[in-house]
């Protein structure tokens, strides 16, 4: 196996299938194990307390941030943000990043919901339901992934404590506004919603290892590391003694 598929194995794929069955076992703790447990007890309450506090005014703003979770709208910003990424920074690495972050998230949300079955909460939906679990959240999920992991970008290329400050707390504001939205238009319980702030936020912390880690090699020796007249022997080939 060559250097670059043992990193991806060990920097990638085994942390999100790590995730991947934290989330199955959270999902069956909630649905099977501690249902009739404090705070799982009151989960009905508090949909009904949204449902009770509906709104026309408060409907519209559910209804922008519901649609700026979306997957048409995650999609569309994902690959806007990593051509705009792209085209600005000159490189791979940061577009990369955030593709490959919202991808994991997703993965592991749908092969949660094929395994966890939980029904949506017992109030008038105002979204159609998709045929997947109410566990967890795919529009918090993916909100988070991409909108923390935009955060987290942006605030390694500003300049000043509260430009940083300012960037993660304007898109942070974004997956807490959508979790909020998901339990007001009744598709889903608290615990949903905060599953997904774990899976996407997961996620962009194991891509942020993964691509932004700029000591990494991936198999190669970094250029920047090697001084003219250095001699570089081939991959597996002995080093001069």
């Amino acid at each position: 196996m060559s250097d670059v598929a043992v990193q991806i194995a060990r920097r990638v794929l085994l942390p999100v299938s790590l995730l991947f069955a934290v989330m199955v076992g959270l999902g069956l703790l909630v649905t099977r194990v501690l249902t009739h447990t404090w705070p799982f007890t009151v989960e009905d309450g508090v949909n009904r307390e949204f449902a009770g506090d509906r709104s026309p005014g408060w409907n519209d703003v559910s209804l922008v941030f519901s649609t700026l979770a979306s997957t048409q709208m995650i999609v569309v910003v994902t690959v806007l943000a990593a051509l705009v990424l792209r085209l600005v920074l000159h490189r791979w690495r940061e577009p990369i990043f955030l593709c490959a972050a919202v991808t994991a998230q997703a993965l592991v949300f749908f092969f949660t919901t094929m395994v966890i079955d939980r029904q949506r909460p017992a109030v008038e939906h105002m979204d159609a339901s998709p045929p997947t679990s109410s566990f967890p959240s795919g529009h918090t999920s993916a909100a988070t992934a991409l909108y923390v992991g935009l955060a987290l970008l942006l605030a390694l290329r500003a300049r000043s404590t509260p430009a940083k400050a300012a960037w993660w707390t304007l898109l942070v504001l974004v997956p807490v506004g959508v979790a909020l939205t998901r339990m007001y238009r009744g598709m889903h319980h608290p615990s949903d919603v905060v599953a997904s702030f774990l899976n996407g936020g997961t996620c962009v912390a194991i891509m942020a290892r993964a691509v932004l880690d700029k000591t990494l090699t991936w198999g190669r020796a970094k250029l920047s590391s090697i001084r003219p007249g250095d001699d570089v022997a081939p991959a597996g080939a002995p080093a001069g003694g």
